[in-house]
């Protein structure tokens, strides 16, 4: 077993090591930038990672793309530096058009947060209806994750969405339960716990 182990290990660390030359490559042809001070602009998020891609290929689709470490320990990866919100969403359509569907709006002034004032942050804009269905986001890991991790909660819902990443909810609920939901999972110790329209995880589920 322990032999398994680090055989495990040490082949995680090639693919890091791997990915990482990878977008070495894709920073110094410029399409891959690094962002240290992010400023008070709108830009495309279409990815956020705490290790480095396995796979750089990912950005292929994309002329461009904002490399920014932020302070909650993520790495968030954009497209475009916009003055105003209308013009983020102009571009958020061609994103999503070149494949990226989960890609969506923020202001990079967030990525100055740290990771409990972005984790409180992420409901602050969703308006919630009480006929819509939503879950609650437990987890997310790059690689899949047995169940039963989740051992206090009886049912758990496991997608794998375009940008490769494992992620883990309860099942729906309306929106007139979801928020009493999320309390109750934080109270379990799921700290992180998030709300997300069921309807943007749905196709991506996995049976």
């Amino acid at each position: 077993m322990k032999k398994i182990l680090v055989t495990a290990v040490l082949a995680l660390a090639c693919v890091v090591v791997f990915a990482q030359d990878k977008l070495s490559g894709l920073r110094t042809q410029k399409q891959i930038i690094t962002v240290d001070a992010p400023s008070n602009n709108y830009t495309v998020q279409v990815l956020a990672l705490k290790l480095p891609p396995s796979d750089a290929n990912f950005f292929s689709n994309l002329d461009k793309v904002y490399e920014y470490p932020c302070q909650d320990g993520y790495v968030r990866y954009c497209v475009g530096e916009y003055s105003t919100l209308e013009e983020a969403k102009q571009s958020l359509n061609e994103v999503r058009n070149n494949g990226y569907k989960e890609a969506f709006v923020t202001n990079t002034k967030r990525f100055s947060l740290s990771e409990s004032e972005y984790s409180s942050s992420r409901n602050s804009k969703i308006i919630i209806e009480p006929n819509k269905d939503y879950v609650v986001q437990l987890a997310a890991f790059r690689y899949p994750v047995y169940l039963t991790f989740f051992e206090q909660i009886d049912e758990v819902l496991e997608y794998r969405l375009t940008d490769k990443i494992f992620r883990y909810t309860t099942t729906p609920v309306k929106g007139t339960e979801v928020e009493a939901l999320q309390q109750k999972m934080i109270g379990l110790g799921y700290e992180k716990a998030f709300i997300v329209e069921y309807s943007r995880y749905a196709p991506y589920r996995i049976e």
